[in-house]
């Protein structure tokens, strides 16, 4: 064990050497740091460590080169320096390598988005593919990201790109971030253009629509309080009208009418080509907002714009008496 002592100049300058091998003492002031004293009269500071399970000595350097307040200061960035894994240095790797281990160690995603992100990567990213990762510059990058047709893409690939560079740097493929000397795209936030008279609208050319499905989920985009891909995809399993719920949602008073009033012979409320659910029917949904005086209008919007008038409430039934209440105040 080590003696203990308050480290001072005094004191070290006249510790006595031992007379073979080598003497530990140990500071009062920073307990962590000691030194040690060998028959040669040499005073080294050091530190202890266990690193990966092994004790390790760090030493910081010998006394009086060092002086001992500098000698504290140093003893927690030495641990922490110690502590940190020391990335392995590997050969070089394609990107589309590097991609590939980035799906499946970092990406934590249910089966269909993870294969839509794929399929994001594999259009905009494509080019890049073959490409070493040491050998990608800033350049080489902004060119890319360049011919991406749209800010809001482009910038979710620049977000994920600087993630699969951090990747990289914790595998030891590289030892920068390119993305660092990339500048990132400028986002325009988009300002949603519903309002109760825009909805009025858009609920009355739903209404005079010829196609009975296509009316009644568009409706449902109304009524159902719930973003687009659950309402093309509800089942009639997940319905309950006795108790006006789907699934753990309540229904309000306009839904469950719609609803009762579609015929129950299928898997899907809403069925689409090929006996599965109705697909995403953007071009009919165009044509909607275009008569409604709302071109940019998205499916979209109308549920934000629902959610956002919404009462909140953890009692379904109150929840559900909320729903109600909004829907009579902006569709009368």
């Amino acid at each position: 064990m080590a003696h203990q002592f308050f480290f001072a100049e005094y004191i070290l300058d006249n510790l006595p050497a031992p007379r073979i091998g080598f003497d530990v003492v140990q500071d009062i002031a920073e307990p962590r740091l000691r030194l040690y004293v060998t028959s040669h009269g040499v005073k080294t500071f050091f530190v202890r460590k266990r690193v990966m399970g092994r004790d390790k000595r760090i030493i910081i350097g010998n006394y009086p080169d060092i002086d001992i307040p500098t000698a504290r200061a140093r003893v927690t960035d030495v641990i922490k320096g110690a502590s940190k894994k020391v990335p392995p240095h590997r050969n070089k790797i394609e990107f589309q390598k590097l991609v590939n281990a980035y799906m499946v160690k970092k990406v934590r995603r249910g089966e269909d988005a993870r294969a839509k992100l794929r399929r994001a990567i594999d259009r905009h990213l494509g080019e890049l593919f073959t490409k070493n990762v040491q050998d990608l510059t800033a350049g080489d990058i902004a060119a890319t990201l360049d011919k991406i047709a749209g800010p809001a893409i482009s910038g979710r690939m620049h977000e994920l790109m600087q993630s699969m560079f951090n990747h990289a740097i914790e595998e030891g493929y590289i030892t920068k971030n390119p993305m660092h000397d990339v500048p990132k795209v400028a986002q325009h936030r988009r300002t949603r253009p519903l309002n109760i008279a825009g909805l009025r609208r858009v609920v009355s050319v739903i209404d005079n629509m010829d196609m009975p499905f296509v009316r009644a989920a568009f409706l449902m985009l109304v009524y159902g309080f719930a973003p687009k891909s659950k309402i093309f995809s509800m089942q009639w399993r997940d319905l309950d009208f006795n108790h006006y719920m789907w699934g753990t949602m309540p229904l309000s008073d306009r839904a469950v009418v719609l609803l009762q009033d579609l015929p129950q012979d299928g898997r899907w409320v809403f069925p689409g080509r090929g006996g599965c659910a109705l697909a995403d029917p953007r071009m009919t949904w165009r044509r909607v907002a275009m008569a409604a005086g709302i071109p940019n209008l998205t499916m979209d919007d109308v549920h934000k714009f629902l959610m956002r008038q919404l009462n909140w409430s953890s009692d379904h039934e109150e929840f559900r008496q909320n729903m109600n209440m909004l829907l009579d105040s902006v569709l009368g």
